[in-house]
Parts: structure tokens; sequence; C-alpha cells
């Protein structure tokens, strides 16, 4: 049977996190690692969300993957589908949002798409058009520090104008709050003055709902996994017959335990996975590893790790982390570039889960968006089916398809309270 809805997910963690919503808003639902191949056995299924590492790579090469996803998903019946973004907008001025999202526009004919990354159950609200993140302004958190997509530029209008090719316009918070009705005028006033795409305000989930109901009107819709819980839940309202579930999902409670040693990778730099990095060093064994060896120096590096991971995996969960503070991950892009050390470091992640598998590893949790997709690739894991949420927006996930069967958590860098790691690894059984 066709899919009700799709989605194209820039990064590994975020489309984990999307997946979570769906399922918990009552979507049967299978996360894909990249476009799947026609091969591969997926259960029947309410949404699709396709998982692809497009966020930081050139905005042609973006525009390409994103393309062949969204085509395969509606080639599968999906009737509107959402192009996955972070709920801090990570971006550059040269993309990828704004170029994925003209392009999937034309390919469609879509008048103006709604985007908006807010969330507010993580903290994500957006008022006239400004992004805050908790309390205080995109610019002003620690995004400003990120680093592949530092962010200094709250007000989105000019963020995703800087990035496409068409004027951008504003739905602002009276207009959403006055309801579905004043949000499908104000979008046909901005079809008319030439608008590409619409920043809307949202700061109560109320608001996620009415934007949610009128983007399923047209083909396409930008944002984070707020805006996919607006989308499920309008079609909930709607009572798909036999489509949409008012359970768990797809694997719901009933995933199986795996069993095994467990591992903990962590490549975020995120103020959220350092603390989170601290308190797990009162509980189990961590090793910090050195940014400037990781990139001199990669394979003897990992292989140090490795060797110290197999002397303590018999006994207990490990935490292996390529984090660093702000100023560490400064001076590092100082000295070998940012793209140079950035992929030293995610080549190594990845190598050291291809270790901890081959050590006997069958539970892995891993923080950080871009850390998170070279791992999976890596490891050539294509589906996973969602299991019971651990935080806000990580769920577990229990791989399709593939051999070793594992259980994960990919955690987006600010996603999870101090005591995250301890959690997840009570989840990923």
């Amino acid at each position: 049977m066709p899919l009700i809805l799709g989605a194209v997910a820039d990064d590994y963690t975020g489309a984990s996190d999307l997946a979570n919503t769906f399922t918990k808003a009552g979507l049967r639902t299978v996360q894909t690692i990249g476009v799947p191949d026609p091969a591969l056995p997926l259960p029947e299924v309410d949404a699709v969300v396709v998982a692809l590492k497009s966020r930081s790579i050139p905005a042609p090469e973006a525009v390409a993957l994103s393309r062949a996803a969204a085509r395969w998903l509606r080639e599968r019946g999906a009737g509107h589908v959402l192009f996955k973004v972070c709920s801090t907008f990570d971006s550059t001025d040269a993309g990828n949002i704004g170029p994925v999202t003209d392009a999937l526009r034309a390919d469609v004919g879509a008048g103006p798409v709604i985007v908006t990354p807010a969330f507010p159950e993580t903290g994500r609200t957006i008022y006239l058009g400004h992004l805050f993140v908790g309390p205080v302004p995109l610019n002003e958190s620690p995004l400003k520090d990120h680093p592949l997509n530092p962010m200094h530029d709250a007000n989105l209008v000019r963020v995703l104008a800087r990035q496409s090719a068409a004027p951008v316009g504003l739905l602002d918070l009276p207009t959403v709050e006055a309801g579905p009705g004043a949000v499908r005028a104000r979008l046909a006033t901005l079809a008319a003055e030439g608008a590409g795409a619409a920043i809307a305000d949202a700061v109560f989930e109320r608001h996620l709902e009415v934007l949610g109901e009128v983007a399923l009107d047209g083909p396409l819709s930008t944002g984070a996994s707020g805006l996919g819980l607006g989308l499920a839940r309008a079609l909930v309202r709607a009572g798909k017959p036999g489509r949409v579930t008012t359970g768990e999902g797809v694997a719901g409670e009933g995933l199986a335990d795996v069993g095994g040693p467990a591992a903990i990778l962590a490549g975020s730099c995120s103020a959220a996975t350092l603390s989170q990095i601290a308190e797990a060093e009162k509980v189990m064994p961590v090793l910090r590893l050195d940014g400037e060896r990781l990139v001199t120096a990669g394979a003897q590096a990992v292989e140090a790790a490795l060797a110290w991971a197999h002397e303590r995996l018999s006994h207990g969960p490990v935490l292996i982390a390529a984090s660093g503070t702000p100023a560490q991950v400064a001076a590092l892009q100082a000295k070998h570039g940012r793209a140079a050390s950035g992929h030293a470091i995610e080549q190594a992640s990845a190598a050291l889960a291809e270790g901890l598998v081959a050590a006997g590893v069958r539970r892995l949790v891993v923080a950080g968006g871009e850390t998170s997709g070279a791992v999976v690739d890596r490891l050539g894991l294509t589906a996973f089916l969602l299991g019971p949420e651990i935080a806000p927006g990580v769920p577990v996930l229990a791989t399709v398809g593939s051999r070793p069967d594992m259980r994960l958590a990919l955690k987006s860098g600010n996603f999870g309270g101090p005591d995250f790691f301890a959690r997840a690894l009570e989840a990923v059984r």
C-alpha cells in the first residue's frame, strides 16, 4: 500500500528524531539510510524517513541526493514530503536548506513552502522570524560556535533569503494564532508577491498543528521534527482509513534484546554532549581522544583506543570521546582547516565503531550528527525500526536487513540531559 507521508532528512540523527516523532504521533514509521534498495525488506508502514548525510556537503550534491530521495518517496505514493532540517537551522549562506528547498519545490511546482524549525518540546521557538534556543536567540546560543555551521544570525528570514533563489516571507505569530484560514490567506498573498518560502512563527505545539494542517494542502514543507509532529497529528485527525495507527508505531516497546557488550562514541562538541561525557566519567571508563593526534596519526590513535576498549568491554560499557571544547576545536581548525579536521575526526569515529562491532559490540550509542552519519555509513546499516524513546528526539533503533542485529541510539549533539548516556545504555538492551 502507498505511503501517506515521506520525509528527506539532511542527517542521520535528525532522521531518527523525526521518525521517533512520527511514531509517537501514531504513524507506522521506518527510517532508511539513503534511498532504499528495492530489495530491502520493509514492513507495511505509513511513513518513511530517508536519512541522508547532506547537511554540510556542497549544495549541488545535497540537491541531487535530496531530489532522488523525494522522487523515491513520491513514486511510492507519498502525497507530501517534508524536507527535515535541524531545529537550529544549521547551514551556511551557500546552503543547503535554501538550495534543496528550491529544487524540491521546482520538481513538484509548489507554491510558497512553509519553513519552520520550531520544536517547543526541545526549546526551539520562533517569534517574528527569529529562532530562539531556550531563552536566547540562536546567535547567542552555543550554536554560534558550531564547528561546521556556526550560526551568527537568529533572523531566519534573512538566513534563508541568503540561500534562496526567490524571496522569503514571514508567517508571523498573530497569523498562525488566527488559524489555518489566516495562514492560507497569507500564503496566497506571498505567492502573488513571488515568494518561494515562508518562515513560520511557532511558540506552542498548537501552532505546529495549524502549520501541519495547512502544509498538507501542498506537496512539500521544510522544517524540524516539530513540523513533522504537526503533519502527523493532522493526518491522524483526518483519520486516513486503515493507514494510521493509534498505537506505538512499527516497533513500539516490543524490540527483542540483543545483549552483548555496549559502547558509546561521542564526536559532538556541543555543550550538552560535553556535560554528558563529564557525567559518564562518574560511572564508566571514559577515554578522551586528542584531536591533534586524530588528525595527524588517525590510524595509530584508533588502534590505541580499540586496545584500551578491548581491555574493558568484558567488564561493562565504555565511552570513547573525540569531543573537544570550543577553544580546542577552534585551535585545531586554525591549524589544519575546518574540513580536514572535521573529516579526520569523523573517519576516526567510524573506524572505532567498526572495530568495536568486530570485537562483539551489539549495543552502540553515538553522539553527534556528523559522527553518527560516518558511523552508520561505515557499518553499512540500511534501515531501522523505531523503538522506545530515550530522551526527546532520541529513540532506540533496531537494525533492519543487516547482520549482526544491533540496537543503537543516534543522538544530536544538543539533545538529552546530563545523564543521557546512562539512560541510553539502559534502553539499548
